[in-house]
C-alpha cells in the first residue's frame, strides 16, 4: 500500500522553476513532522527541507533561499517549491512523514513513510 504520492517532477533547463506536490489518503500531514529528500544520481539521499507540525522549516544550505516547503492542511498536500534550479539538483525527490515532532536534524531514520518519488531533471 502506497501512503505517500509524489507528483510534479519534470525536465527543466537551469534557471527554471518547479514545484512538487505530495499527496496522502491515509497520513493526516498536520499531525507529523513532513519532509523532503534528494537523491541525485549515483549518491546517497539526503534529506533538504522540512516542516513541523507548527509550520517551521528548516532548509539544509543546498537549497536554502531557492527551494521553500509548505504544506495545506485542509488539502492534506505538501509542497516543495524549487527555484533557481541547479544541474546538481537533478535526482529523486521523495516525501516523507516522520513522528509527531521532527528530528534533530532532516534524516532519513526520523522519517517512517516514504513515497516512491518523482524524477526532476535540470539540463544546463
Amino acid at each position: 500500500q502506497v501512503h505517500l504520492v509524489e507528483s510534479g517532477g519534470s525536465s527543466v533547463q537551469a534557471g527554471g522553476v518547479l514545484r512538487l506536490f505530495c499527496g496522502s489518503s491515509t497520513i493526516t500531514f498536520s499531525r507529523y513532522c513532513m519532509g523532503w529528500f534528494h537523491q541525485a544520481p549515483g549518491k546517497e539521499r539526503e534529506g533538504i527541507a522540512d516542516i513541523d507540525v507548527d509550520g517551521k522549516t528548516r532548509y539544509a544550505d543546498s537549497v536554502k533561499d531557492r527551494f521553500t516547503i509548505s504544506k495545506d492542511n485542509a488539502n492534506n498536500t505538501l509542497y516543495l517549491q524549487m527555484n533557481s534550479l541547479k544541474f546538481e539538483d537533478t535526482g529523486i525527490y521523495y516525501c516523507a512523514a516522520g513522528g509527531r515532532y521532527c528530528g534533530r536534524w532532516i534524516e532519513e531514520p526520523d522519517f517512517g513513510v516514504w513515497g516512491r518519488g518523482t524524477q526532476v531533471t535540470v539540463s544546463s
